[in-house]
């Protein structure tokens, strides 16, 4: 294992800090676009307009079939 002199472990600790700077900014950056909703809003509208509308007619149905079944009329047996 070769030694390394002082010098040599300086700049390998600077560049290495430096890069730690550089992957930090790229990382803010990256966190700040996933966590922008309102984009993720705009460039997805219609898969969200869809799922919003299977949604509201699977509930509803839920919804309409719990009542009928509660409060709906009631078949007389003979």
């Amino acid at each position: 294992m070769a030694s390394r002199s002082p010098e040599e472990i300086r700049a390998s600790i600077e560049q290495s800090r430096q890069e730690l700077g550089d992957s930090i900014v790229k990382l803010r950056g990256e966190v700040a676009e996933l966590a922008d909703w309102r984009s993720q809003v705009r460039r997805n509208q219609q898969s969200l307009m869809i799922g919003a509308g299977a949604a509201g007619f699977l509930i509803g149905g839920g919804v309409g079939a719990t009542f009928s079944l509660l409060f709906g009329r009631r078949r007389r047996k003979r």
